[in-house]
């Protein structure tokens, strides 16, 4: 699957503070680049990520309203551009299957109310949440590890709550070392780690691995998180300039990701760096009423579903019902209706108490035309001269 970012990001890439800011020319040849991308993925057997985002994007890009359209190509808004008054609701569902697979090596973590967790931590927004999603390989020691440690952390380090992006970092890398260095696992096993910490408006999302964080925006599917495969190109540039190899789309011809916790068996010492990374990559966003809900998964449900059709399937349940949960499962049904050969780990956390509202469509006004010169040549065309 090609990690590429949709059309207009809403959102800001912590490590490298980007902000999309592109005009109507650079967005045309997006859409051709990625279009381009999805034949290829196509081709190769493999759902196309963004294809249907790019037709809903160029369909409905022509009924937005000027502050609309400011809004999705100025990237992330500061605090003082969000309407004050809008506060989030946080309410999840989660669903975990084996799928085909013999034994299940995933695991999830889902807490609504933070503070309420976190009842010992004082000074923090009583507004929060925190899920997670952590697909194992060779073993579930390092997810189960991970899946219990992260948090703690997070809210251990000095730079929490006060930099946030800082500690969450940090967490990741030291979920890493402690897993090394507790005896009674298999440090040979591993984990990809996907993380989205909420605190008021402000959500980061954190990932290393191909696990994927999608958000629903009126219908639209925004991805917080990039997978991190061998052959992507930042990625393979990474690898092989720390001296390690791709063979057949495997790192070192052993692991099919290219940033994991454990594994320890591909890595060396302790801070040294190695083709296998346990860094994550962050996004932050800041919500606003037009962001419905976000999807959280493993590559199980999107090896076989792209990302829009993941927000459109979940906005269709969660108008019929409002269950995050019962959405979650009919996710993972799909999936596995789709055959997917992997386990299949689902969260969906929703930011209303109310469903996804009906999205009026206005009449086309676009009017399409053809000249004189290019009716003479179709003519003739069809005449056979």
């Amino acid at each position: 699957m090609v990690a590429d970012t949709e059309l207009s990001h809403p959102f800001t890439n912590v490590e490298s503070g980007y902000s999309n800011d592109s005009s109507e020319v650079s967005e045309v040849k997006d859409v051709i680049s990625d279009n381009s991308e999805e034949l290829n993925q196509t081709l190769n057997g493999k759902p196309p990520r963004h294809l249907s985002v790019v037709r809903h994007s160029l369909i409905t890009g022509a009924f937005l309203s000027p502050s609309e359209l400011d809004s999705c190509v100025t990237g992330v808004k500061s605090p003082s551009e969000i309407i004050s008054s809008y506060t989030p609701i946080f309410r999840s569902g989660s669903c975990a299957e084996k799928g085909p697979k013999p034994y299940m090596e995933d695991e999830h973590i889902c807490i609504d109310d933070l503070p309420q967790y976190l009842s010992d931590i004082s000074g923090f927004s009583s507004c929060a949440s925190f899920y997670g999603v952590f697909d194992g390989h060779g073993g579930t020691d390092a997810s189960s590890f991970v899946r219990n440690n992260i948090l703690k952390f997070i809210v251990e380090s000095s730079c929490f709550p006060a930099c946030l992006e800082k500690a969450i970092k940090s967490a990741f890398l030291k979920a890493d070392y402690a897993f090394a260095d507790d005896s009674s696992l298999d440090i040979s096993s591993g984990t990809t780690a996907l993380t989205a910490f909420i605190s008021g408006r402000k959500m980061i999302v954190a990932n290393a691995g191909d696990c994927r964080a999608v958000l629903g925006k009126r219908g639209r599917a925004i991805e917080m998180s990039k997978d991190h495969k061998p052959n992507f190109a930042s990625e393979r540039q990474r690898i092989e300039k720390l001296g390690g190899a791709i063979y057949d789309g495997y790192l070192n011809g052993q692991l099919s990701v290219s940033r994991a916790l454990g594994d320890w068996h591909m890595k060396g010492s302790k801070g040294s760096a190695c083709p296998l990374s346990a860094e994550p990559e962050l996004q932050e966003t800041w919500l606003t009423e037009d962001d419905e809900f976000l999807i959280m998964g493993c590559d199980g449900l999107w090896d076989v579903m792209s990302s829009q059709c993941a927000v459109t399937m979940a906005r269709k349940e969660l108008m019929l019902h409002n269950d995050p949960e019962r959405c979650s499962r009919e996710l993972v049904r799909e999936a596995l209706k789709r055959n997917t050969c992997d386990n299949l780990t689902v969260v969906v956390i929703c930011f209303s108490q109310d469903p996804p509202p009906r999205i009026e469509i206005a009449p086309s006004r676009v009017r399409r035309s053809i000249s004189a010169d290019g009716l003479n040549l179709l003519k003739g065309v069809l005449e056979g001269n």
